[in-house]
């Protein structure tokens, strides 16, 4: 019997007597989710499934397990990854980080930056080893003892979101299986409960991992690399460590029913049943090993975690309306809350392609943190975005030394990174901006959804640090009295840092930024910097040319280059993700977005530029475009049947997309700081009826 706590009744009750915000009762969450549910009958390497619980994601193929990595590595692969998962190849050089700086200058002072290397030679050799090291591991395949796909017969598989279950069907050997699979939301452990007349053997591999850029991780070929060892074992538990170099973690693996553990191979073992019912968990662990819950246990917890977390956060239900495009958003809103719950809701920040397998090695953007978590305040689900912010705190000595080591005040906030903090080399990432102001956003965010003074007094020492760097970036023109935003790559990563002046997103976000970071100062009953209210006071309006804004200053003469119609449209972005600022002028942004409606190189996007091009649209009155951007039939806009942002044979799981969707269709529905009316996204032509319950409104 599954216990009900006395906050999830409390939740129940709400749910089941809340008012909408158009006065209408309750929305029936289970059937929103359960009509929702991916359901598939045949193979498809990008439709592979994943339960998980923001720590731990387990991802699956057609079988309930992970029998045929092989076949789905260039899909959707079949990763097992825990946030604390990482590895480091040795450095037998001795390679150190100050190795891989480089001196520019962009303000009449140098500026070391961590960057990778064009010549060859050492330097470039340390950039190449800190970029790859450390990267996440994949903690190995648990699979069915099945040779062939063709061997599979009648799959059916639905992945039950209301349970955070997977359940498979399929024929072999002309008998039926069945499988359950489902994560320990408490553990970073996955259960499965196989049942049928011949059931075939489990078994469980474990692979060195490749260091690649873009991968499930996975290299079958160096078994003399790594050790697996049986350190303990007793008829129903086995305990495995692996030692990968300096990186070992432990591996339990415990089952209920008559079977035979046996190792095949180094690193292959199989568990072979003898009956017609076996319930398997698989627990990993990294300091030392431990026990795994009971099939049953964990079943009962994943369907009491995935209970309350669809009652109590947010809810938006498209059934009543009659474009033929609702349906379709309303899947790809309910399956990417799924995903992103189980992919992007851990303890430090998650990488693009979460824990599903390895992008950029495995390291984590903080430029697309915005992106993936934003969602998570305005969805009523403030702490998922809190547990993740806390990782500022350890990451924020590293921060302090590279805005030291730049001659700036505060801390600069890295682009490319990890659990450590650590900065990898990069020759974009490392002049990024827009980075730095996502930890005050992300922080009011958090506040504006639950109030508590505690976390103002825990963050605000981040925030102000934060908006020091911030301060002593700009540079003040002494000649025009206007501060200016120079030396780094904008959003739009098309333009060069030496060349760049005054990016518009970059500057809107500036502004917003400041003014949140003196709100902080006052809510700890501090004075504002007067200082600070100089920059926001003087900072450059916006670049134009023909009434339309440009990609930068420098942009003046060559606004219709193609350098500038590709890649983030992120003008879009000073009045979209960033509320209405001195520096922007409304008609001059409705033009803007008419004209990149028209003319940009939309095969040349990232996913996030769709909701980013739709909460522009939606603050300047024109929801037809903000609902054509959310559904735009493009390939970077393409969500798969797991619900995954698909946008290339490289990045074929792209989580910001997921989490800029659901950013936006929060602001769509309970609208932003002054918005008026109900859905005020939404177009008024009798077609768009959305319920939705739990939101909170962008500021």
């Amino acid at each position: 019997m599954i216990k009900i706590s006395t906050i999830q009744l409390t939740c129940l009750f709400l749910c089941l007597f809340s008012v909408y915000a158009n006065g209408k009762s309750g929305i029936d969450r289970y059937a929103l989710v359960s009509r929702n549910h991916p359901h598939i009958t045949a193979f498809d390497s990008l439709a592979s499934f994943s339960v998980g619980n923001g720590e731990f994601a387990f991802t699956a193929d057609i079988t309930g397990l992970q029998t045929f990595p092989a076949r789905y590595s260039k899909g959707v692969p079949l990763g097992t990854q825990a946030q604390w998962g990482w590895h480091s190849f040795p450095n037998p050089e001795g390679y150190k980080h100050h190795e891989t700086l480089k001196n520019y200058n962009f303000r009449g002072k140098e500026e070391p930056y961590s960057v990778q290397f064009n010549e060859p030679g050492r330097q470039q050799e340390a950039a190449n080893w800190f970029r790859v090291n450390p990267h996440r591991l994949h903690l190995g395949t648990v699979g069915f003892e099945i040779r062939n796909l063709s061997d599979i017969h009648s799959p059916d598989q639905t992945l039950d979101m209301w349970e955070g279950v997977l359940y498979s069907k399929f024929v072999y050997q002309s008998q039926s299986v069945e499988v359950q699979t489902a994560a320990d939301p408490h553990q970073d452990a996955v259960g499965t409960y196989v049942k049928g007349t011949r059931l075939p053997s489990l078994n469980f591999r474990f692979p060195y991992p490749t260091g690649g850029h873009a991968d499930d991780a996975c290299n079958w070929d160096s078994p003399e690399r790594h050790r697996t060892e049986v350190i303990a074992s007793t008829s129903t538990k086995v305990v495995l460590a692996r030692t990968l170099d300096a990186s070992r973690y432990y591996v339990t693996i415990s089952w209920e029913g008559k079977a035979r553990f046996e190792q095949k191979e180094a690193h292959y073992y199989v568990l072979i049943p003898e009956g017609g019912e076996l319930k398997c968990v698989v627990r990993y662990t990294l300091n030392e090993p431990a026990d795994p819950r009971s099939f049953d246990a964990v079943a009962r917890a994943s369907k009491a975690h995935w209970y309350a977390f669809w009652t109590e956060g947010g809810a938006v239900d498209f059934s009543g309306s009659t474009d033929p495009r609702a349906k379709e958003l309303e899947r790809r809103v309910v399956l990417s809350q799924y995903l992103m719950a189980i992919q992007s809701a851990g303890s430090v920040p998650p990488q693009e392609t979460g824990l599903t397998y390895n992008s950029w090695y495995g390291k984590f953007h903080l430029e697309m943190i915005w992106w993936h978590q934003a969602h998570f305040a305005l969805w009523s689900r403030p702490q998922l975005l809190a547990r993740t912010l806390d990782w500022y705190f350890k990451a924020e000595p590293v921060a302090r030394e590279i805005a030291r080591r730049q001659g700036f005040d505060g801390v600069r906030w890295m682009k490319m990174t990890d659990p450590s903090g650590s900065e990898a080399p990069s020759k974009v990432g490392s002049f990024l901006i827009w980075q730095q102001p996502h930890l005050i956003y992300l922080a009011e965010l958090v506040y504006r959804a639950d109030p508590d003074p505690e976390f103002i007094r825990r963050f605000a020492p981040l925030v102000d640090a934060t908006a020091r760097f911030m301060a002593s970036f700009a540079d003040y023109d002494m000649l025009e009295g206007r501060y200016v935003l120079k030396g780094a790559i904008p959003a739009q990563e098309t333009l060069r840092a030496s060349e760049t002046v005054n990016p518009p997103f970059e500057l809107a976000y500036w502004y917003f930024a400041m003014q949140t970071a003196q709100k902080w100062r006052e809510r700890m009953g501090q004075k504002r910097h007067l200082e600070w209210d100089e920059l926001i006071d003087k900072l450059s309006p916006l670049a134009y040319k023909d009434k339309l804004y440009l990609a930068a200053e420098t942009a003046l003469d060559t606004y219709e280059d193609i350098r500038f119609t590709s890649d983030h449209m992120a003008v879009l972005g000073a009045l979209g993700i960033i509320p209405k600022t001195p520096l922007v002028r409304t008609d001059y942004m409705k033009n803007t977005l008419n004209w990149v409606w028209d003319n940009w190189n939309w095969g040349k996007t990232w996913g996030w530029d769709y909701p980013m091009t739709a909460m522009n649209a939606a603050r300047l009155g024109d929801p037809e475009k903000a609902v054509g951007a959310l559904l735009m039939e493009k390939r970077t806009n393409t969500y798969l049947p797991n619900g995954h942002n698909y946008q290339d044979g490289r990045l074929r799981v792209y989580l910001p997309g997921n989490g800029g969707l659901l950013t936006a269709v929060a602001m769509m529905c309970a609208g932003w700081d002054g918005s008026k009316g109900k859905n005020p996204g939404f177009p008024k032509n009798g077609k768009w009826k959305v319920k939705w319950e739990g939101l909170h409104p962008m500021p």
